[in-house]
């Protein structure tokens, strides 16, 4: 397992899904805002990644890191609200263990999504159960850790049990109250919808997933 890499390519790959599921997805992902937030989710998503879109040719001969940091730049920029500076964040962070790479093992991956996590975790305040993106994140990334390192998993395998919980976490942010976030205004009344945070980043782990070779 030690000769997979992810080269850049992929993380190009990544960027062109994720600009496309900005815009499929922009309804659904205010819609899911409109019930506990301020609905605008979905149009900051679109807004941040129209820029990235409008950069993105410009940026392919940059290395993972400059990359990556280029979208979280784009990112905190653009968009308003909370996703602005959590997946500005997220993506700046994310780049910095390829620093200078223009592919990385699946070790170097797994860094990678920890240092995403770990700002957006920060920058949030937040823990798991506080019915934001980080139910869907956090575990997502732990389990990352012990498919490949503790069981043994191939990276894509390791990676599809990563998915299968983020999209569990971001399923238990239903039942509960929100402690972050104007949801957390609502108290009771948040309880039976969706944080909407968490099924970004659910879609974005499965785009992570999909394009891996």
């Amino acid at each position: 397992m030690s000769d997979y890499m992810l080269n850049k390519d992929y993380f190009l790959g990544v960027i062109d899904d994720l600009i496309v599921l900005a815009e499929e997805k922009k309804d659904y992902f205010s819609e899911l805002d409109s019930a506990i937030g301020d609905g605008d989710h979905g149009m900051n998503m679109s807004i941040g990644f129209r820029e990235v879109s409008k950069n993105l040719d410009g940026w392919k001969d940059e290395d993972i890191n400059t990359l990556f940091k280029n979208v979280g730049t784009a990112l905190l920029d653009k968009v308003g609200g909370a996703s602005g500076p959590l997946y500005g964040g997220f993506f700046s962070k994310f780049g910095v263990p390829a620093k200078g790479k223009e592919e990385v093992n699946f070790d170097e991956f797994i860094e990678m999504m920890e240092a995403g996590v770990a700002i957006i975790e920060k920058r949030g305040k937040a823990v798991v159960g506080d019915k934001t993106m980080v139910d869907t994140l956090r575990p997502a990334v732990d389990a990352l850790n012990t498919a490949y390192h503790q069981d043994g998993l191939a990276p894509k395998e390791a990676m599809k049990k990563a998915l299968e919980v983020g999209e569990a976490g971001s399923d238990s942010t239903i039942p509960i109250i929100a402690k972050k976030g104007r949801a957390m205004r609502l108290g009771e009344r948040a309880i039976g919808h969706r944080d909407p945070g968490s099924a970004s980043s659910a879609a974005i782990l499965a785009i992570l997933y999909k394009r891996m070779p």
